[in-house]
């Protein structure tokens, strides 16, 4: 009896060692992380560093984790140092600080420097009158857009071809949108003329024959240059039912780094996914890959019918991490490869603020991959989020490269538009490499100029060469390309003429056709999806002299208009905000979806955002301007 009662005791005091070791082993380590001025840090990332396990603080800058004692925790966040600490208590606090190699925390850059920064109307204001210096904020001045320099005139007899590869993308619209929207105007390098003109859809006529694309041309009154005129080229492409396309090969390749947490970045992407997923059928597949540090199948490939599945799958993902961009391409190749569905739809959607920061990173080597399995038939589609330290430079590469096309989402009206409205002409495409050549004839041309599509811009020898890369149209998709021309018998300085040449002459006109009424020849090439000979169409185009041009042509030159504005480009000549306001209202008769009734309010907010900033220019000469030699005022965006 008393051996029983001690075995009794000893295996009590065994199980309360037990518990006990076990209660001070496991630990739940609660804290805040901010940065050196005591600000939360919203998304930091916090793991413990021998396990995958993770999370990243709230929008109060706040953390909870489980661990055990003596863990090391990892205190990350983009542009701060890193710090680790022993998790031996319940609540750590930490305070993280810039790490100068990666991010400055304020930069002092000069008017020459700030071209391709994201700042604020104000601050654009003071560069304008060429204060010496500014100090950015740190969170604005990470977005990077590439600069191209804009399309200038030409003269027919020395260039008389124009060749380019069409642009289907509309990323640049949405952007410029959230940032006056916001209350700031946009960096001048983030105003790309063709995409903000091809983010609206045009009534033009469809097409009949065996062609799936159509030229459709108007000529009229220049709106910002009355002696000039603008020649507008339309394309449309065959409209296919949603029943009826293809089936499809989707890959979701989500960014779920640490930049992209918070309700415009990654909640906004699993929106977004949720409302394409709604419209999937049984044919289709989706398989879904993230990545941080590394990449990893969150979803293997899953027939469209289960949508609960899928919807579940986007519903775990949460971002923390750096941002391995090269490897979550190279493992989404790999997993539509496996899923390779011929004669299919085969492509990857990218979601992504574009900030890829290790691994395979650099510009070549995704170029490089991207184009190589284009050429299988996986096509890539580039959704572009989040605000601060969007790399729209980096996105425009990827898509172009990919035979695909680059949207940006800034809210889930725009992801309802891409996804939903526009389904077809975004994710299946019915013509590829397609390219446009236009010859002029100077018999009526003086001068021309292509307005925007600087980053499509071929060589003339490129039309004919199957071998070179263009753009695709998607089912239903339209695309729209201006030209404006000075006609012959204009006379003062013409923009693009030279002087006679010395010891040559320049050209010899083909006096058969110099005296034709045709004004200029459009050529088209295409290849159909799935072939590799292109196939050529031509049409030629005679200004009849007429101005009752159709409301497509009015709109589109308003918002050409309004894109010259805000670049403050050379060839604006006496465009207003409110001669594009005017322009555009005569183009409102085909809205069905409300798009260009939302244009005209922007700018009007555009026109707002003008005002407020001469307003402070005049608040600047009362206090901060004497203090510094102010240089002649350019006409410039804010002086409209």
């Amino acid at each position: 009896m008393k051996t029983l009662k001690i075995k009794s005791i000893f295996s009590t005091i065994l199980c309360v060692i037990w518990i006990s070791g076990l209660s001070a082993q496991s630990l739940t380590v609660t804290g805040t992380v901010t940065d050196e001025n005591n600000r939360p840090l919203i998304g930091a990332n916090v793991s413990i560093e021998k396990s995958r396990k993770g999370t990243v603080t709230n929008e109060h800058g706040k953390y909870s984790i489980e661990a055990i004692q003596g863990d090391i925790i990892r205190f990350s966040y983009i542009g701060y140092k890193t710090q680790k600490v022993k998790a031996n208590r319940k609540i750590i606090d930490v305070k993280l600080y810039p790490d100068n190699n990666l991010l400055m925390e304020e930069c002092v850059i000069t008017s020459d420097e700030v071209s391709n920064r994201a700042i604020s109307s104000k601050q654009m204001a003071v560069r304008n009158l060429g204060m010496p210096a500014l100090i950015y904020d740190r969170y604005a001045n990470r977005e990077e857009y590439s600069h191209n320099a804009e399309n200038r005139f030409k003269s027919p007899v020395k260039d008389p071809l124009s060749t380019f590869s069409i642009d289907v993308d509309a990323a640049s619209y949405s952007n410029i949108r959230r940032f006056i929207n916001q209350g700031e105007m946009p960096p001048k390098d983030a105003v790309r003329i063709e995409e903000m003109i091809n983010y609206f859809n045009y009534n033009y006529p469809k097409p009949t024959g065996n062609d799936p694309v159509r030229i459709t041309t108007e000529v009229g009154i220049c709106p910002w240059n009355k002696t000039h005129r603008l020649v507008q080229i339309g394309l449309k492409a065959r409209e296919i039912e949603s029943q009826n396309l293809p089936a499809s090969n989707f890959v979701f390749l989500i960014d779920v780094s640490g930049s992209m947490f918070g309700p415009t970045r990654l909640e906004l992407v699993k929106s977004s996914l949720r409302l394409l997923v709604n419209n999937l059928r049984e044919k289709d597949r989706v398989a879904i890959v993230t990545y941080c540090g590394d990449a990893r199948v969150a979803l293997p490939s899953t027939p469209g019918n289960e949508k609960q599945k899928i919807k579940d799958a986007l519903e775990t993902l949460t971002a923390g991490g750096s941002t391995a961009g090269g490897a979550g391409i190279k493992e989404a190749y790999r997993i539509a490869q496996k899923n390779f569905i011929a004669q299919g739809n085969n492509r990857i959607i990218l979601c992504t603020d574009g900030d890829f920061n290790v691994g395979a990173s650099s510009e070549t080597e995704l170029e490089n991959l991207i184009e190589s399995k284009r050429k299988g038939g996986i096509f890539l589609t580039v959704l572009g989020y989040g605000m601060g330290n969007y790399k729209d430079n980096k996105m425009q590469i990827l898509a172009q490269k990919g035979n695909g096309n680059h949207a940006y989402i800034d809210n889930i009206q725009e992801a309802n538009k891409v996804l939903v409205n526009e389904f077809g002409s975004t994710m299946y495409a019915v013509a590829k490499d397609v390219k446009l050549q236009v010859e002029f004839n100077p018999a009526k041309v003086q001068s021309y100029r292509l307005v925007g599509y600087e980053t499509r811009i071929l060589n003339d020898e490129d039309f004919n060469d199957d071998t070179k890369d263009a753009g695709e149209m998607g089912a239903g998709h339209t695309v729209t390309a201006l030209y404006e021309i000075i006609p012959t018998g204009i006379s003062g300085n013409i923009p693009g003429s030279i002087d006679p040449l010395k010891y040559q002459t320049e050209t010899n006109i083909n006096t058969q056709t110099s005296n034709s009424s045709e004004l200029l020849t459009v050529k088209l090439r295409y290849k159909t999806p799935e072939e590799e000979k292109s196939k050529k169409i031509e049409k030629s185009v005679t200004d009849m002299g007429k101005d009752n041009v159709s409301p497509d042509f009015r709109f589109a030159s308003a918002v050409a208009m309004f894109a010259q504005l805000l670049k403050d480009s050379d060839f604006k000549g006496e465009a207003t905000y409110d001669k594009v306001i005017e322009t555009a209202n005569k183009g409102l008769s085909f809205d069905p979806e409300g798009y260009r009734a939302e244009f005209v309010r922007l700018v009007q907010s555009a026109k707002g955002l003008n005002k407020q900033a001469l307003n402070f220019i005049k608040n600047l000469s009362l206090t901060i301007l004497p203090l510094y030699t102010i240089k002649k005022i350019h006409s410039n965006t804010f002086l409209q």
